[in-house]
């Protein structure tokens, strides 16, 4: 309808649309989250504490920045897992010679010397490992451990003696070597080799105990099998022979502890195989797994042999059998076993709770004296409570069924002991 222009005119009306808001910063909205996330966990906490640890612990994997073990350098390098007596060390860019430590690292280029005394185990990232023996050096030839490539580790037997282990590796075509003289031994995976140098009689050989490997100088080359040796004269071809196979140890078995009411006057039997061939054997006992501390060698015709004069604590043992020709077998595996004095004085409390097995692995849970040391499969008990209750996780077990054993002495002398029998699943 159209306006009537008399009439007076009326502003139109306008629509106006008000909007209030609160700024509110991100640190706002940071505080508010963690304080309700506080607040869930609370609640979690007091009604769920298992389900508490187990949030945390993914909380914590998940906001946790995970290092690339694979680029950090000492993962590249090769580490002294045991040392013994005097051991040296001469990296390749100093002219000092500094006694070796677990901290020490090694690389191409580097010497390692070893004392009358000394003994180092050394083993590389991809965990081929040497064991340098007493008296002498070795060089460090090759080094390339780099991730998710083959490996390639060598060393060269100036002087002296060295044992070689292999792994299964995880990259094909990864190699491990050792070098003495002109000729060069290549092991293949899981196998076992020991490589002996004596410039000064020019006598060199390598001896494989157990897999396989190639031993070339130029164009001559050799393989050789468990049990088989190769001479390497200076000058001369390649003398391959078999040698004696080394004795498989039985008793006392592996880890064993063995209590006696007066050690010193205990006497200790030991047992082993017969080797074919053999005439003799000799039992070395040492305080030290690299035999540096040879304490008792007996050299027995028969498989067995009656040691007593030892002192209470930890030994190893191992065999060598020998043929009539005068020759060696190489050394068979060590063995180590606890001597425990028992106390004359009461005995002590020694309860074990139902062994937990969490794959290859059984936890021990137990209560003992306050004060009291403990000792499981040959392996000490580090943390125990002052209260006395303790938890122990075996070295990895291979499946089937095992004996656990448990002993123990508190400070009066008393001696207790329990075993336990578990199986490890398939």
């Amino acid at each position: 309808m159209p306006s009537d222009p008399k009439q007076p005119q009326t502003a139109p009306k306008i629509r106006r649309v008000e909007v209030y808001w609160t700024a509110v910063t991100y640190k706002t909205v940071a505080v508010y989250v963690l304080l309700i996330a506080a607040v869930i966990l609370g609640g979690v906490y007091f009604m769920a504490p298992s389900w508490y640890a187990v949030a945390m612990k993914k909380i914590t994997s998940a906001v946790t920045p995970v290092e690339n073990e694979g680029l950090r350098p000492d993962q590249k390098q090769a580490k002294f897992v045991n040392l013994d007596g005097k051991v040296q060390v001469k990296k390749v860019n100093s002219v000092q010679w500094v006694d070796a430590d677990y901290r020490t690292s090694l690389d191409k280029g580097d010497l390692v010397q070893t004392g009358s005394d000394g003994a180092a185990r050394i083993t590389f990232a991809d965990e081929t490992t040497y064991t340098i023996k007493p008296d002498t050096l070795v060089t460090v030839e090759e080094n390339n451990t780099d991730s998710n490539k083959p490996t390639s580790v060598a060393m060269r037997i100036n002087t002296g003696a060295v044992d070689l282990a292999t792994p299964n590796w995880a990259q094909a075509d990864s190699k491990a070597a050792v070098t003495v003289e002109d000729a060069t031994a290549q092991l293949r995976p899981n196998s076992r080799a020991a490589v002996k140098a004596d410039p000064q009689n020019k006598e060199n050989e390598i001896v494989v105990s157990s897999g396989s490997a190639e031993v070339k100088r130029g164009q001559e080359r050799v393989e050789l099998t468990q049990y088989q040796k190769v001479n390497i004269p200076s000058g001369g071809a390649f003398q391959k022979s078999d040698v004696l196979a080394p004795p498989e140890l039985a008793e006392p078995l592996n880890l064993a502890p063995i209590i006696a009411e007066n050690t010193k006057t205990t006497s200790i039997r030991f047992e082993w195989k017969p080797v074919a061939n053999a005439v003799s054997y000799t039992l070395r006992i040492s305080t030290t797994a690299m035999f540096t501390k040879t304490v008792k060698e007996a050299r027995v015709s028969g498989t067995s042999a009656e040691i007593s004069g030892l002192d209470a604590g930890d030994f190893f043992w191992n065999v060598v059998a020998t043929d009539g020709k005068k020759q060696n077998s190489e050394v068979s595996e060590t063995f180590k076993f606890t001597l425990v004095s028992q106390g004359r004085t009461q005995e002590m409390m020694l309860e074990i709770d139902n062994p937990q097995i969490h794959g290859r692995v059984a936890e021990i849970i137990g209560r003992t004296e306050p004060g009291a040391a403990l000792i499981i499969n040959g392996q000490p008990v580090p943390n125990i409570s002052p209260d006395g209750s303790f938890r122990h996780f075996t070295e990895p077990l291979e499946p089937g069924q095992h004996t656990i054993v448990v002993i123990g002495q508190n400070r009066r002398g008393g001696t207790a002991k329990q075993q336990i029998s578990i199986v490890i699943p398939k």
